[in-house]
């Protein structure tokens, strides 16, 4: 479907590869919400594991020839006169300079204004768009556009085609992203995943809760605090998200996991 199509839905929507009425609900939803119908049939849940599964198949297909990546995510809202948007544009700049490309959600905001910064810089700029019960379209500055359905399989090609995340200030997506982020750091599941923290003055709150009451109450161990690094500089963000990370996360114990370390698989 051609961008000019896709700004001129009207009463429809996108839903993955299909065009579908406003009101039907997204995939998620249906995935996590049983029907009466489905109570009783229980054949749906399994049917609906071969859609998931061609997600994934299109997904990876998509993806498979982006090269070096990194992610990154950050609110919808932003208008392009808030300073992040500008910094957005930077950082998406700095990354295709360095031969990166950009991996966003495909949306507004923040994620505009990186992909943006990539494009016009003659980098690689992808876009991940999900289904949403109103309508957000890719935006312009997306040269590879993938649209999923369902959250979970979006949230793995963020991970899989990346060498690094930056977060911008956002909500509770972006918060998601986050925290996920650093689970997968935390238990080895990724290593070496530069995660960094863009906006001091909006992250500081927040750090300083994790050390007050999370780490206080034992909740985390103080190696985890640094596997988030945080900056105001575009420049160096992007040095940072493009670089091994320097804690080498399978030497931490995994006691709280009763995970083995990497190295003993």
């Amino acid at each position: 479907m051609k961008r000019s199509e896709s700004r001129d839905l009207g009463d429809r929507r996108r839903a993955g590869r299909l065009v579908v009425p406003t009101e039907q609900a997204p995939a998620d939803r249906m995935l996590l919400e049983r029907s009466a119908i489905e109570e009783l049939s229980h054949h749906a849940d399994p049917w609906r594991v071969l859609r998931i599964l061609s997600e994934f198949v299109e997904g990876f297909d998509a993806l498979n020839e982006v090269g070096p990546a990194v992610t990154v995510f950050g609110s919808a809202r932003s208008k392009r006169s808030d300073p992040f948007y500008k910094a957005g544009e930077e950082l998406g700049r700095a990354l295709a300079q360095r031969g990166f490309a950009v991996i966003t959600g495909g949306g507004p905001g923040i994620m505009e204004a990186v992909n943006k910064g990539a494009h016009e810089a003659g980098g690689l700029s992808v876009g991940c768009n999900i289904e949403l019960p109103h309508e957000q379209s890719l935006n312009a500055y997306v040269d590879l556009g993938v649209e999923f359905r369902y959250f979970f399989v979006r949230k793995n090609m963020f991970v899989k085609y990346a060498r690094g995340f930056v977060i911008f200030p956002g909500g509770f997506g972006t918060l998601d992203e986050l925290f996920e982020s650093l689970t997968l750091a935390q238990t080895g599941k990724i290593e070496h995943f530069p995660i960094v923290l863009f906006g001091s003055e909006y992250w500081q709150g927040l750090l300083d809760w994790l050390k007050e009451h999370v780490l206080a109450s034992d909740a985390i161990a103080p190696e985890d605090l640094k596997l988030m690094t945080l900056t105001d500089d575009p420049e160096e963000a992007a040095e940072i998200a493009t670089r091994p990370l320097p804690i080498k996360v399978s030497d931490r114990p995994r006691e709280q996991t009763g995970e083995p370390k990497a190295e003993s698989r």
